[in-house]
Formats: C-alpha cells, structure tokens, sequence
C-alpha cells in the first residue's frame, strides 16, 4: 500500500511541474486579435533568458513619453532569426507591430518591426524545428 501510495505521490508531483512549465509560455495576457504599431526610441534591449525584452519609449497624446514593455521570444530563437545582443541600441528609433496586452498595460508581444536603418527586423522563427 505505501508503494501505491508513493507512486500516486510521484506522479501527482510530476503533474503540478509540468503544469507550471506549461503557464510560463501561456500568450493568454497579449490581445490576439490586435494588432498595433508603435513609433519611438529604444530605451534598453535586454538579452536576457527566458524571453528578450525591448524597452521603448513612445510619444503619447499629453506630450510626454511612455514606457512600453515588448516582450519577444528567447534568445535562441532570435539568434537562429539573425538577432544578436546588439541588434538595438539605446536611441535607435523603431517602429514595431505588436499584440497588446488586454489589461491596457503598457507593453506587448512582438510580431515585427523597422529598426533604425530601415531593414525589417523579422519575426523569429516559429513552427517544430525551428
């Protein structure tokens, strides 16, 4: 009976992690059915794992600035992609086409963009294998 007991224990712990791995990559808090483009500067271009985030500041209605959070996907999918740390530099104007946030939060998913040259900064790659 304790060995029942044990591997029921296992398998319900094993469960509840994966379940936590599986909410990490949930885009449940980005508008799916939204698209809207920003104009404005970037502020920082963080490498980081799990996902790189680009901070951009943008013009609003009053005059002033607000800071946009635009999270992507990681850095391994950006560099396969032809991303590197350096891709974007602080006041580097960009414009990017992202899916908001539902809470009108000021931040996003990333889906393309016009870096500060003009080339289209791509989406990454998506699909099995890429």
């Amino acid at each position: 009976m304790a060995r029942v007991l044990n591997c029921a224990l296992i398998v319900i712990v094993g469960m509840l992690m994966a379940t936590s791995a599986l909410a990490h990559h949930s885009f449940a808090m980005f508008d799916q059915s939204k698209k809207i483009t920003l104009q404005g500067t970037v502020k920082e271009f963080r490498w980081t794992n799990p996902h790189v985030f680009i901070q951009v500041l943008v013009k609003n209605d009053s005059g002033g600035e607000d800071d946009w959070s635009i999270e992507m996907t990681s850095p391994e999918h950006l560099a396969r992609a032809g991303w590197l740390p350096g891709t974007l530099h602080p006041g580097d104007k960009v414009t990017l086409v992202i899916h908001p946030m539902h809470d009108n939060v000021k931040g996003g998913q990333y889906l393309s963009g016009t870096g500060p040259n003009g080339p289209l900064i791509g989406a990454p790659p998506s699909g099995p294998g890429k």
